[in-house]
């Protein structure tokens, strides 16, 4: 079960657009499962020529606001859409009650043993997915809090998915990149780019900084890829960095302005306080050109790199599996300067594949290993212009690949796993040697669980051809 959380301004425009008939007639018969009080007392009650009569129902969600004036937020509409999978079987309204209860309870917004929470409703308008809309306002006059709500709903989801034996799906641990929004996507669309734009500047900020053993070389690479960078100067001590953010040339507002992500909009990892501690260990220096000797030398120092960075991940996973958790991070970095170093399309798909894979959670920045060390120092060292056989090279990036997934499976992180093992695919197809340690990982490697052991598989199956549909609909233009 996925939960989408988003904030507006008018709690009566949402209401209006969740009883309405969709953009593709695509709401049945929308009513209120659950609420701060029972259904029967706040559901909109039917006009005589058919509409719906929300008054009672805006002016009770508002009276708290209200309240609480001005010190309340300026978008006070929580509004959290929480979906089940496709291959889920149908859940009843007083299962859906039991959901939005336990999402409200997590977020502390309205536990179930608070009579002062926020007011709240739940409405369903389709089988596999409800809306919660709540007014950010307790009823004993106070402001809420609503710090960190979306990972609370992302427990409360991984709860009910254990409760009702529904596919299980990834924690939100903060492995995964920032996803694109939906007007970024549409933009790319509309502009025919081949990639969304905080696409592209994750993939040049994460190369740079695997290139890089400073801040400085950091900075020199993203500009000689053509990428605006933007520092961020400390306003208490003149002259010091704390930051920096990102744009493309081409990337503009309608405005006509200049559209930044700073490093933490990109992922986790990549703020500069977190690349700074990645390059604390890094003081290695490599010449802007080197000869044809030591170019040999260097790229048999990256495979061998990888070879022991291999080897290290199966002692882990065989023994202690924290005991190599920088050996992934340093495997993105060599995955990533081999793209851009080898200009093969197939190995930025892995590198991107590989993406989530790489971090430890919540952007935890783990102890340093040699094996981990050395990688990231063969990886700076490739960047610097090396060349040998690609095949073998790319053999070696795959094994070492898996053998991330293998430690991934072992530490029970599986929708790291599942990354790593996408992009051991990937390279196997970049690379015909690299496909047996590729076989090999995979011969014994879990597939993801569509349903927990135990769970009653029989019980109201989905139809194999219903529409999933999107994950949840963008506010309506009275909402926003």
């Amino acid at each position: 079960m996925i939960g989408k959380v988003m904030r507006g301004r008018r709690v009566g425009g949402l209401l209006y657009y969740l009883y309405g008939p969709g953009r593709a007639n695509e709401h049945v018969n929308p009513h209120i499962v659950v609420g701060w009080r029972h259904p029967a007392e706040v559901e909109p009650s039917l006009r005589p020529e058919g509409g719906r009569d929300f008054r009672n129902l805006i002016g009770l969600l508002n009276q708290p606001l209200a309240a609480l004036g001005e010190r309340g937020y300026a978008e006070p509409v929580w509004h959290c859409v929480a979906r089940a999978a496709r291959q889920d079987r149908i859940l009843s309204d007083d299962e859906w009650a039991q959901v939005a209860q336990e999402i409200m309870t997590r977020t502390g917004l309205a536990p179930a043993d608070d009579d002062n929470g926020v007011r709240w409703v739940a409405v369903r308008h389709a089988d596999d997915h409800i809306h919660i809309v709540a007014t950010l306002a307790r009823q004993d006059g106070t402001k809420p809090r609503t710090w960190n709500d979306f990972y609370r709903v992302r427990e409360a989801c991984q709860a009910v998915e254990r409760r009702y034996g529904l596919r299980v799906t990834a924690p939100g641990d903060r492995t995964a990149a920032r996803r694109p929004t939906r007007s970024e996507t549409e933009q790319t669309r509309r502009r025919g780019w081949d990639e969304v734009p905080r696409t592209v500047l994750r993939q040049h900020v994460v190369t740079a900084a695997a290139g890089a053993a400073s801040e400085e070389e950091f900075f020199r690479s993203l500009e000689a890829a053509e990428v605006l960078v933007r520092q961020r100067m400390s306003q208490r001590n003149p002259g010091e960095v704390t930051g920096y953010a990102v744009a493309l040339p081409k990337h503009r507002n309608r405005a006509g302005e200049l559209v930044w992500f700073g490093g933490g909009r990109l992922a986790a990892d990549l703020t500069l306080p977190k690349l700074r501690a990645r390059w604390r260990g890094g003081s290695d220096h490599h010449p802007d050109g080197t000869g044809a000797d030591e170019r040999r030398e260097i790229w048999e120092l990256v495979v061998t790199a990888a070879r022991q960075a291999a080897a290290q991940l199966r002692e882990a996973t065989a023994g202690e599996p924290g005991g190599a958790a920088d050996v992934p991070g340093a495997t993105s970095d060599l995955l990533h300067v081999a793209a851009r170093l080898l200009k093969d399309q197939r190995l930025r798909n892995a590198a991107e594949a590989f993406d989530r894979a790489a971090r430890e959670p919540y952007a935890r920045i783990p102890p340093p290993t040699r094996a981990g060390l050395e990688l990231r120092s063969a990886a700076r060292r490739l960047a610097a212009g090396a060349r040998g056989p690609a095949g073998s090279l790319i053999a070696d990036i795959a094994a070492l690949v898996a053998a991330v997934a293998e430690l991934r499976t072992a530490q029970g992180r599986m929708a790291q796993a599942v990354a790593a093992r996408a992009a051991a695919q990937q390279l196997a197809v970049a690379s015909p040697a690299a496909g047996a340690p590729v076989r090999l990982a995979a011969a014994d490697f879990p597939q993801p669980v569509a349903r927990p052991l135990g769970a009653d598989s029989g019980q109201n199956p989905r139809s194999s051809g219903r529409s999933a549909g999107p994950l949840a609909p963008s506010a309506s233009p009275r909402h926003r």
